[in-house]
Formats: structure tokens, sequence, C-alpha cells
């Protein structure tokens, strides 16, 4: 099973996939080992904030477990828009545990490594390099 990481660091997010199966069991709010993802990441240390499943389902920190369930919400990210004061509605969330049906899991560095994330990753570095760069040469270039 292969998972998205999102892992994110002072505004910057880095992409990658993994299959490893030490991620499996580990709960949302966990602190985690870079070497555990990947042998690139060794030295640094993670912090699991959210999951989402097959379907989209987000996983909430406060519902333990593997399964879906339903909740009554008041407010908070999982809610966007409330009508008016004292809206409530039924959400389904899945449990704060990953499982083989996650699959996007989103990491906080608590913690550097030796090497910098960009370092890493040079590929998603440049990418938006490349764009912006691209970007600026067509606007300049209908200036003209």
């Amino acid at each position: 099973m292969a998972f998205k990481l999102n892992i994110s660091e002072k505004g910057k997010t880095f992409h990658l996939e993994t299959e490893s199966e030490d991620l499996i069991g580990k709960k949302i709010g966990e602190k985690l080992s870079g070497k555990d993802i990947s042998g690139d990441l060794s030295g640094y240390e993670f912090e699991i904030k959210g999951t989402s499943d097959k379907a989209g389902l987000p996983g909430k920190k406060d519902v333990s477990g593997l399964t879906l369930k339903k909740i009554l919400l008041t407010k908070g990210p999982f809610l966007r828009k409330t009508p008016h004061k004292g809206f409530r509605r039924k959400k389904t969330v899945r449990g704060n545990e990953i499982s083989s049906n996650i699959i996007q899991i989103n990491l906080n560095v608590l913690k550097k490594g030796g090497k910098s994330l960009e370092e890493i990753f040079p590929d998603q570095n440049q990418k938006k390099e490349k764009a912006e760069k691209e970007e600026k040469s067509k606007s300049s270039g209908e200036k003209v």
C-alpha cells in the first residue's frame, strides 16, 4: 500500500510516496522518525498532523480506532461554514489510527536532519522556479 506523504516545514510542502509498513498503526499526533519513512530522511523527526482515506474522508484526532464514525460538529476545520450561531452538522470522519485504507498523511517537521529538505527533494524545488520563470517570460512578452 503506497502512502502519499506531505511534509510541511516553514510554509513549504514536499511530497513523497512510500510503501513503508512502519506507518501502519501510528496515530494522529504521534512523533515519527525519518528513518521509518526513508533512509534520506534520517535525523528528521516528524509529527503526524492529519490523514485522509481513499474516499477523501479526514482522520480526526479525537476519534479512536480505524473505523468510520458519524460525529456531530459545531465548529472547527471539519465544518467550513456555519450559517448561524448554534449550527451543528453530522459529518463522517475516520479514526485517528493509520491503516491500509489511508492514502494521504500530513507531517510536520519537529527536528531537522543533516540535509535540508530542498537538498533531499531537488526536483520539487526546481518545478516552482521553472514555472515562475515561464510566467515572467510570458508576461514580459505580452507587454512588448
